[in-house]
């Protein structure tokens, strides 16, 4: 569902291109002026190679670079341990993951749970006290009431076997209101709360893939009854504990069903049969159909159906209930027994096991992977049935499923690009050097996480971090690709004095290409809206609140890969020779050493 922006970008990158190559040298040969005399300034300082005399920001840099040439092998490990050290940091003052964005609601919903044997009309009086009680809070555009379950109770977007009734609540206008999306969703839960013999939930807008609720746990196995045990533990588990709303399973409901069983050998003796029997039955249930009418002003056919008057269509009737047969009326009690069983719910299985579920959703403020966790760690404390199986579903299971898609087209677009740098510079080296800005940006990313507080959202932090592993590599090759161009026209020039001159030159093309981007995408990393129709900006909207995940994480590693590629790239380009020159220095001493040694053995003979 996210394609359209790696397409957007894709298309976006291919008219830059052709501007590039085709249109931009064009415009240029037509508006430049020929430039007359020498370059001066720090130009032409860098080309000479008089470092210490460039001034500015140009002139700090070099002495940066000087430092970092000088003792590459000190900078790479400091920064190594300072990488190490954010990831650690991200570790233990990280807020945690999420699937997705928490985005504020504009829509929400209301599901009505109470368990009996209800008619319709009662069943329209109990959803209609939770509708009002939902229209006194007020701020509603719309509201759609209906009753009946309006599923199966199977899934992780499924109902469960009590449900009566839901709602579907457009909220009004928030700039028309005093609380946002999710106070308004908030005070919707506290209102339907309290209603005897009723269970009335909120069930929020879904943002992203829809996966139903949040936590879901599904619980199978051969045996309904360790099951059902088992599921109505975990339930009563889940709602005592904090930090959790809109409990629910799919356990089969209490319930009784009335089992007729007929004594063939008696009905015989009687003159009856079976289906004498059930058409006696159906006169006080559902009545016999004995035709169909369809009216004028309808589309389908209405059954027409012979039953017996309300009053006789009692269960215990039943046993007053007589056929006719050969010897005249015959009471079905002589050859008919009636006994209650437990109601049988429906049954699910999956891959040839019965299936339940436990769903649950977190409260405002509470991240769902915490929740599991901690559900996590009390199942490991209790004896569970070992023919039930426990599998953690719901957001989780798609959080982990994202993980993995992200995880492989991140190393495809590695492997993709490691590629074709070797196939361009000749060299695995410098390809790797150029992708060793992929690894800054995350850290960069799990820096700003904690900066800024937000929590690790699986899909747009997950993409952010894809999306900069193409933008961050340009700065490197821009670096490099002068770097071998200058080495190569410059044969007489020491490798020190063409990393210092390479930084000096790319300077400016390397910030400005960080400075558009992250200028460019702040307004969205703020979570600022601007509406140009209606000439309105707004700060932390519900659209801007959508992308502000992945704008962030663009900012924030992009930044912060772009100033150690300055620092660390010419280290990294200058440390094969200090490994040489320092591998040189050790045999030089180690010889010498044995020299020395040789000439006390000697002396001592």
């Amino acid at each position: 569902f996210m394609k359209y922006l790696p397409v957007t970008v894709f298309a976006v990158l291919i008219g830059a291109l052709v501007y590039a190559l085709l249109f931009a040298p064009v415009l240029g040969a037509i508006i430049s002026r020929k430039q007359t005399g020498e370059d001066s300034g720090s130009t032409k300082l860098v080309d000479e190679g008089r470092f210490d005399e460039i001034g500015g920001i140009v002139g700090i840099y070099a002495k940066i670079l000087r430092f970092s040439t000088n003792r590459p092998l000190v900078v790479i490990g400091i920064t190594l341990a300072s990488m190490f050290g954010i990831v650690q940091l991200y570790g233990a003052a990280g807020n945690g993951s999420q699937f997705f964005v928490d985005v504020e609601p504009g829509f929400t919903g209301v599901n009505v749970s109470a368990r009996g044997n209800y008619s319709a009309e009662e069943l329209r009086d109990i959803v209609t006290d939770v509708e009002k009680r939902v229209l006194a809070v007020g701020d509603i555009d719309s509201i759609y009431t209906r009753t009946g379950g309006g599923g199966l109770s199977f899934g992780p977007g499924g109902t469960t076997p009590d449900r009566i009734g839901s709602m579907f609540i457009q909220m009004s206008d928030r700039r028309e209101r005093t609380l946002n999306g999710h106070e308004l969703e908030q005070a919707y839960e506290e209102a339907i709360q309290g209603i005897p013999g009723v269970r009335a939930e909120m069930s929020p807008q879904q943002m992203g893939p829809p996966v139903g609720k949040e936590i879901q746990i599904q619980l199978s196995g051969p045996d309904l009854d360790a099951l059902a045990q088992e599921a109505r533990k975990l339930s009563a588990h889940l709602k005592s504990m904090g930090g959790l709303v809109a409990v629910d399973d799919t356990a089969p409901v209490p319930g009784i069903e009335w089992q007729v069983r007929v004594d063939r050998a008696k009905a015989a003796m009687a003159g009856a049969d079976v289906s004498s029997v059930g058409a006696a039955i159906q006169l006080i249930t559902n009545g016999i159909l004995v035709g169909k009418y369809r009216p004028d002003d309808a589309e389908d056919e209405v059954d027409i159906r012979v039953r017996y008057p309300e009053e006789y269509r009692g269960v215990s009737h039943l046993d007053q209930l007589r056929v006719s047969t050969e010897q005249g009326q015959v009471p079905i009690s002589s050859f008919v027994e009636r006994e209650a069983k437990p109601k049988v719910s429906t049954i699910f299985r999956q891959n040839g096991d019965r299936v339940m579920y436990v769903r649950a959703n977190p409260a405002p403020g509470v991240l769902a992977n915490d929740k599991v966790d901690e559900i996590r760690r009390w199942i490991a404390t209790q004896e569970v049935d070992p023919s039930v199986k426990v599998i953690f579903r719901g957001a989780n299971e798609e959080q982990k499923a994202v993980g993995q898609f992200i995880g492989v087209a991140f190393t495809l677009s590695l492997i993709l690009m490691g590629i074709l740098l070797v196939t361009q510079f000749n060299s695995f080296y410098q390809a790797l050097l150029v992708l060793s800005a992929v690894v800054m940006s995350t850290v960069g990313v799990l820096l700003g996480l904690v900066i800024t507080g937000y929590a690790f959202s699986a899909i747009m932090t997950g993409i952010g971090i894809v999306a900069l592993a193409g933008i961050i590599v340009n700065n490197n090759i821009v670096l490099i690709d002068t770097f071998n161009y200058l080495r190569r026209e410059n044969p007489g020039w020491d490798i020190r004095r063409v990393i210092i001159t390479t930084g000096c030159q790319r300077l400016r093309p390397v910030f400005l290409t960080t400075f558009t981007t992250g200028f460019g995408l702040l307004p969205m990393a703020a979570g600022v809206s601007i509406d140009l129709i209606g000439r309105e900006v707004e700060v932390g909207g519900p659209v801007a609140s959508y992308w502000v995940l992945l704008a962030s994480a663009i900012v924030s590693g992009l930044s912060f890969a772009t100033l150690l590629t300055l620092i660390v790239t010419p280290s990294l380009l200058m440390a094969p020779q200090a490994i040489r020159q320092l591998l040189r220095e050790m045999e030089v001493r180690i010889n010498d050493y044995q020299a020395r040694y040789l000439a006390s053995g000697l002396r001592k003979s």
